[in-house]
């Protein structure tokens, strides 16, 4: 069994306070000189600067965003469509769910798949 040393209690309390200190005196008062120039830009909140390119994945959220003009409306839309993705992925579990099925080639549709792939087509395009 190790035996308490109160000593050693206070080297450690002195040592975390010590890095404690360290530390939020650099991420409170020493941001700016580590941070990219850019960063120190006073700019406008409802304005996406022109650098800024939206990636691949987002692209159907941004053309939701930017078509609706109420806020609101846009969240309530993307979280519709987020609810939509979820249904499609769990249709297949659902035994009560009744299908029908186009076939295009060799592969076989769902109806509320060619409706997802017909909006994603369409917000892409409207975006």
């Amino acid at each position: 069994k190790i035996p308490f040393y109160p000593s050693l209690l206070c080297l450690d309390i002195k040592g975390f306070s010590n890095i404690l200190v360290l530390y939020l005196a650099q991420s409170l008062f020493g941001i700016l000189p580590l941070s990219h120039p850019d960063n120190a830009i006073v700019v406008d909140r409802y304005v996406t600067p022109l650098h800024i390119v939206p990636e691949w994945y987002f692209l159907s959220f941004y053309a939701m965003l930017k078509t609706i003009p109420n806020k609101t409306a846009g969240l309530l839309v993307m979280i519709a469509s987020l609810q939509l993705l979820f249904l499609l992925a769990e249709q297949r579990n659902l035994s009560s769910l009744i299908q029908f099925k186009f076939i295009f080639g060799a592969r076989e549709y769902s109806v509320p798949m060619i409706w997802f792939i017909c909006s994603f087509y369409a917000l892409l395009w409207i975006g």
